[in-house]
């Protein structure tokens, strides 16, 4: 029998037991309760939209999207985002899913941070972004059903995930600030490092080798 939790199904697949597990047994609990409450608010964002994605692959970009700042996957250094959307495209090649499902998944993660553009994109991408949006932002809080809310923290409890949250974000890119230039994780940096100040879009056009 399929898991079901505020009337929300999480797909009975090898796939999706072996992401659970995986991540379970890699991340932290803040990152495990954290991935799988963006799931079932990336499935409610997807209902109201009127939108079909497919659960399989919308659970493990939801399950992977964090992975990176816990764990650089790669042997470069790169954005936690690209860690993350690597590492999950990696899983589904190995289990023999295709490529297009694999690079799917690989654009819902490494966009999940990205304003303004997953939205336009496939189904698993565009309710990656907006669940995450919901859990962290609170983006349309306000319009979820409130006894469908309790039941999922109930089963995925949000603790003191604010707090919790931005110091997990901040370990994740502490050591590779360079690699939030031009992104919202930059903020982070800001926050919790004194003097920290990025380097701006108009001081890297102001400072190219060009001369005019």
């Amino acid at each position: 029998m399929p898991e079901v939790i505020a009337g929300l199904e999480i797909p009975e697949t090898a796939a999706v037991a072996e992401a659970t597990g995986l991540i379970q047994e890699t991340t932290s609990p803040l990152i495990y309760h954290h991935s799988r409450r963006v799931y079932f608010f990336g499935l409610i964002h997807a209902h109201k939209l009127g939108v079909k994605p497919d659960p399989e692959l919308l659970y493990v970009a939801a399950l992977f999207h964090d992975t990176g700042l816990l764990t650089p996957f790669s042997d470069v250094e790169q954005r936690f985002e690209v860690d993350g959307a690597d590492h999950a495209r990696k899983f589904l090649v190995e289990r023999g899913f295709s490529t297009t499902a694999a690079e799917t998944v690989w654009a819902a993660i490494a966009l999940h941070t990205t304003p303004g553009i997953p939205g336009r994109m496939a189904p698993e991408i565009a309710t990656t972004h907006l669940g995450v949006l919901t859990d962290v932002l609170g983006f349309g809080l306000d319009e979820l059903e409130h006894d469908q809310l309790e039941e999922i923290l109930a089963v995925h409890p949000r603790g003191n995930f604010k707090n919790e949250f931005l110091r997990a974000y901040f370990d994740g890119l502490k050591d590779r600030p360079e690699t939030t230039n031009g992104t919202v994780n930059s903020d982070v940096l800001e926050h919790f490092i004194p003097g920290f100040r990025r380097t701006t879009t108009v001081e890297r056009i102001l400072g190219s080798p060009w001369p005019s």
